[in-house]
């Protein structure tokens, strides 16, 4: 019952990212003037820097498109999704990777920012002939699972929170870790990468821990979390990074 409805969640939005048409994004051009237009020093910053961080060393283009598309979701913002998408998709992000990303992070952003961020999505993939056969499937052979570690981390989690919400508990162990986290066309460090994202976007610290931890774990290195606090902080803003740093600190001087 729990494996059905799983598969129902999952499927409804990574399944469905090709079923709705969107506008289409401004091209690059016109938004390059409109910015000026209207802030002469915002496209100096945007020409000067952010759109240099691509060609910087840390984090290779195709995790800087990854992560960039991670904090426009984890933050409800479209409006230039479907650029970064399709740039991303340039930069060897595979369409799969981009529909997995869609549905992970409803679970940790929110369940209608994914949503919001299908319509974009959808038009770019079409744009780029891209049909169901280059999507996941909807239940895919899961990737092994560290038993003892799962254990560990469901003993934990039951003694801390099974008095305060039992359905939440469940679902964590069944929804997310037995099979959220074991789909195969993401790998466990990108997820981990896109979950610290959405953390750090959403100032939520308690959870960076364990996440960048696992990240670390699964092959996160100390270069690439310095570049993608540095990435953040233009897409998230710096005090959401500040805010982050001190736990992220903890985690690196203690590994």
């Amino acid at each position: 019952m729990i494996r059905s409805r799983t598969l129902a969640l999952i499927g409804t939005i990574a399944a469905g990212t090709l079923l709705v048409g969107y506008t289409a994004q401004a091209d690059p051009g016109s938004r390059t003037g409109q910015v000026e237009s209207v802030s002469p020093a915002l496209a100096k910053y945007d020409r000067e820097r952010v759109q240099q961080l691509w060609n910087e060393d840390g984090l290779s283009r195709r995790d800087r498109g990854l992560v960039t598309i991670a904090v426009l979701i984890s933050n409800g913002q479209t409006t230039e999704l479907g650029r970064f998408t399709d740039r991303a998709l340039d930069d060897g992000l595979s369409a799969a990777e981009i529909s997995e990303t869609v549905t992970h992070l409803a679970f940790y952003a929110g369940w209608q920012n994914a949503k919001a961020a299908v319509p974009v999505i959808a038009e770019v993939f079409d744009e780029h002939g891209i049909d169901a056969d280059q999507l996941p499937e909807r239940d895919p052979e899961l990737l092994p699972q560290d038993q003892e570690a799962e254990r560990a981390r469901e003993k934990s989690v039951q003694e801390q929170y099974g008095s305060v919400s039992q359905g939440v508990v469940d679902d964590t162990d069944d929804v997310l870790f037995d099979d959220l986290w074991l789909r195969p066309d993401l790998k466990p460090r990108d997820r981990s990468l896109i979950t610290v994202v959405a953390l750090i976007s959403s100032s939520q610290r308690d959870q960076i821990t364990f996440h960048l931890n696992r990240g670390m774990d699964s092959g996160i290195t100390d270069d690439e979390v310095d570049a993608l606090l540095n990435h953040l902080a233009y897409f998230a803003g710096w005090p959401k990074v500040f805010t982050a740093m001190p736990v992220i600190r903890d985690v690196l001087e203690s590994r």
